[in-house]
């Protein structure tokens, strides 16, 4: 029996085992995930917070109060605009300008709480993938739960945040991120695009994969002029707070006092950098960007506000003034940028590995227009995320404005690209063509130039015709009373069944001569069988009168044998 009870469990833990991998997960996988995820990003923003708090030699509150902060700190990174309640003038103040780098943390974690729930496992035995809809349902649930709780209790504290931008901002991004991690966690599954959705310069009746293939370079050159007008931009604000160093330094001493508060303005410096580079691809576009409302800051003029913080970022903003040469000199940021669209969709457009698969010179210039739409609503949104209040009244508007910052930014990387595009397609094509890879291009056929009537000049007649028919007709058209007279055969009389014998023919000499005989030789040949011409085909008679008639002539046209014995002495 002790050995029974054993095996009977062992049986039974199999089946449960069994049963458990085989059977489907469901929204629990993707509630944890997304659950930890935003207790993740609420903990480094708890830890961040208290240790300035410790660290701070007079906090104002209490842990509590700092607890409080982290909440808001933690809804401010996914764009929700926080109200200052507790202000000397006793209006509400609102604060909305979102630290870029901040807002990286969260969407980094949704990604990974969604990618890590849809994975799935490598095992043989393991369990079945989770469907990508209930992934991506229990993840976004999940962080949303986190989400409305944090929300309720910084609504408690100082700065509280806005009900409206909560419901806005918290689902977007949450949503958005998490697809992204489903849609890497499935294996990034690609579908054929309906033409419907592409505009129409590059909609064609073309299968999934070329069309994939010309979304994919329009992204490509997007995400790359992107990147260069954000670089350039980061850089132009290095060079600027290197210009400006001294104002740079002096902003620390003024603005706090002891490590620990520069420390803070040292920390807070760094995660707007990602702000002030999108500020700065902004100036170098063009519209510039807005330092309070009524001050904008752009190349040909520049008008900062003069009531504002000594701030180390905002050491960077130039002169006030009208622009010089060397403000101007940041257009070739932008220049940069569409260069470099421009050369990516040259890349793709004719590629060395299947150079008879190029694009046209329109269809080049089709995805390098949908590159620039892209990098248009790329900028568009990294305008809009980059800006936002810091007040009411003068501090209303900080930043870009982003209807103006997307389409120069469009228009920046269409303008020069296009050129480039097509020049450099152009180039890869004549290379292609000398390589031997491609056939040469079929030049015009040149018109056919009629020739000049050439006079007949004497010459010697061919021997023989080309063809017979040639000849045929040409002695069809001679005269028929210039052609000889050809002596024509008797016709053939019907032989009668029982023909008489034809009589001999007596000659002088003696001798007689046979029926049919054709006379004696002609004189010199001296008894020579063979004429010495062949004689036309003579068809004999077989009439026995049309023989006798002939007979007698032939004798007469003969003449005396010359031989013969009466022709002796």
């Amino acid at each position: 029996m002790a050995g029974v009870m054993p095996l009977t469990l062992r049986r039974l833990s199999s089946s449960l085992r069994s049963r458990m991998r085989d059977r489907s997960p469901g929204l629990g996988a993707g509630l944890a995930s997304g659950a930890l995820a935003a207790g993740l990003g609420l903990g480094a923003c708890a830890a961040l917070v208290m240790l300035l708090w410790v660290s701070s030699p007079y906090p104002d509150s209490g842990p509590g109060g700092a607890l409080h902060v982290a909440a808001a700190l933690w809804l401010l990174a996914h764009g929700v605009e926080l109200v200052r309640a507790d202000t000397l003038s006793g209006a509400p103040q609102p604060v909305g300008l979102t630290p870029l780098l901040l807002l990286a943390l969260p969407v980094w974690l949704v990604y990974r709480a969604a990618r890590d729930a849809t994975d799935a496992s490598g095992e043989p035995d393991g369990p079945p993938p989770v469907p990508a809809r209930t992934a991506w349902t229990g993840v976004v649930l999940g962080y949303l739960g986190v989400g409305a709780a944090a929300t309720l209790y910084a609504l408690g504290g100082e700065p509280r945040p806005e009900w409206p931008w909560v419901t806005a901002c918290l689902p977007l991004l949450a949503g958005g991120a998490a697809a992204v991690g489903v849609r890497a966690g499935r294996g990034r599954p690609h579908r054929p695009l309906p033409p419907r959705f592409l505009p129409r310069r590059v909609r064609l009746p073309l299968s999934g994969a070329d069309a994939r293939r010309r979304l994919g370079t329009a992204a490509r050159a997007a995400g790359a002029a992107t990147a260069v007008l954000t670089g350039g931009g980061a850089l132009l604000l290095g060079a600027s707070l290197v210009w400006h160093g001294g104002t740079a330094r002096l902003a620390f001493t003024e603005l706090t006092e002891g490590w620990t508060g520069r420390f803070t303005v040292l920390l807070l410096a760094v995660t707007l950098i990602p702000n002030a580079a999108v500020w700065a691809a902004a100036y170098a576009l063009g519209p510039g960007f807005a330092l309070g409302a009524g001050h904008v800051v752009h190349p040909l003029a520049s008008d900062p506000a003069p009531l504002l913080p000594p701030f180390p970022l905002l050491a960077a903003v130039p002169d006030a003034g009208p622009g010089t040469p060397l403000n101007w000199a940041v257009a070739l940021v932008p220049v940069a940028a569409g260069v470099t669209a421009g050369w990516y969709v040259a890349s793709a457009a004719v590629t060395p590995a299947r150079p008879w698969l190029h694009w046209s010179a329109g269809r080049t210039a089709g995805v390098l227009a949908l590159a620039a739409l892209a990098c248009a609503a790329a900028l568009t949104l990294l305008a809009a995320l980059s800006g936002g209040p810091l007040g009411a009244a003068a501090l209303s508007r900080f930043g870009p404005a982003a209807r103006l910052t997307g389409p120069a930014a469009g228009l920046w990387v269409l303008l020069p690209g296009t050129p480039v595009a097509l020049a450099a397609r152009a180039w890869r094509l004549h290379a292609l063509r000398r390589a031997g890879l491609l056939p040469p291009r079929k030049s015009r056929p040149a018109p056919e130039r009629k020739a000049a009537p050439v006079p007949d000049a004497p010459g010697p007649e061919p021997e023989e015709e080309l063809y017979d028919y040639l000849r045929a007709d040409a002695e069809a058209t001679k005269d028929p009373a210039d052609a000889p007279a050809v002596p024509r055969a008797p016709e053939e009389t019907p032989r009668p069944r029982n023909p008489e014998p034809e009589p001999a023919v007596t000659e002088p000499d003696g001798s007689a001569d046979e029926p049919g005989d054709s006379g004696s030789a002609e004189p010199g040949e001296s008894g020579s069988a063979e004429p010495s011409e062949p004689p036309g085909p003579v068809v004999p008679p077989r009439d026995p009168e049309a023989v006798g008639a002939l007979t007698p002539t032939r004798t007469q046209e003969a003449g005396p044998d010359p031989e013969g014995p009466d022709s002796s002495p």
